[in-house]
């Protein structure tokens, strides 16, 4: 079975490199790996062709952002499955691919992992921790979702159910699983880390950008036709506190 690997990337030279090694550090083999530019002016594309030879689709040019970058990589994988992995994370250790293709040996659309948030200077330190659970249909009123760096999922389910919807420019991933789960997709959780990541992403650079995100959300539910449980956002945030005391 073969697992493509999508990487997005603008001006990340001081992180790609370890989202580069992370990938072949794998001891899983069939994989294709894909790495989405968006025109880096800062020596990003110079550390991406050190391992060009290894690669297998490299573009850099503009984009509309970083669900349209995604989409590009999405539309031009040829594998099996296919898992997003941003370029200033990395996979928690060799296995994690041989773990999701075992994920795969039986009927399921969607696999996921839990992941974990480390310092952007200081990699080994932990941050929080995010461990996912197993999914059941009524969490989802509480704001869960699983943790987006640390799924996977066959790609015939982009094909049926649609890519990242650029009308969200923060929560595009949530939606995007929200309208996955309108269907009847079938799910296994991998209670492990599967994907380490730096603290500080793009939803959670400001107060600002945080109330915008959060009008995405409830966006995202009207978007699909479902009502917006009672208390939503409180409900997130709540279920959330967990990932600083684990």
């Amino acid at each position: 079975m073969k697992i493509s690997i999508v990487t997005i990337c603008y001006n990340s030279a001081a992180t790609i490199e370890d989202t580069i090694k992370s990938v072949f550090s794998q001891n899983y083999s069939d994989i294709e790996y894909i790495i989405i530019d968006g025109g880096s002016k800062d020596g990003t594309l110079e550390i991406v062709n050190k391992y060009k030879d290894k690669i297998s689709k490299i573009i850099s040019e503009p984009d509309k952002g970083l669900y349209d970058a995604m989409n590009k990589g999405i539309k031009m994988a040829t594998g099996d499955v296919i898992g997003i992995l941003n370029s200033d994370d990395f996979f928690a250790g060799n296995d994690v691919l041989s773990k999701v293709a075992n994920a795969f040996t039986v009927e399921i659309d969607l696999c996921y992992g839990n992941i974990e948030y480390i310092d952007r200077v200081d990699t080994n330190k932990k941050v929080r921790f995010w461990r996912a659970g197993e999914y059941k249909k009524g969490k989802l009123n509480n704001g869960w979702i699983m943790p987006h760096p640390a799924v996977f999922v066959r790609r015939n389910l982009y094909e049926k159910f649609g890519l990242f919807n650029l009308e969200f420019r923060i929560a595009a991933d949530y939606e995007l699983l929200l309208r996955f789960f309108t269907h009847d997709i079938k799910v296994k959780y991998i209670d492990e880390t599967l994907v380490r990541m730096r603290e500080g992403g793009f939803s959670a650079l400001s107060f600002k950008r945080r109330k915008a995100g959060w009008e995405e959300l409830k966006k995202a539910w009207a978007s699909n036709g479902l009502k917006l449980p009672r208390f939503f956002i409180i409900r997130r945030l709540l279920s959330k506190i967990n990932q600083y005391l684990s």
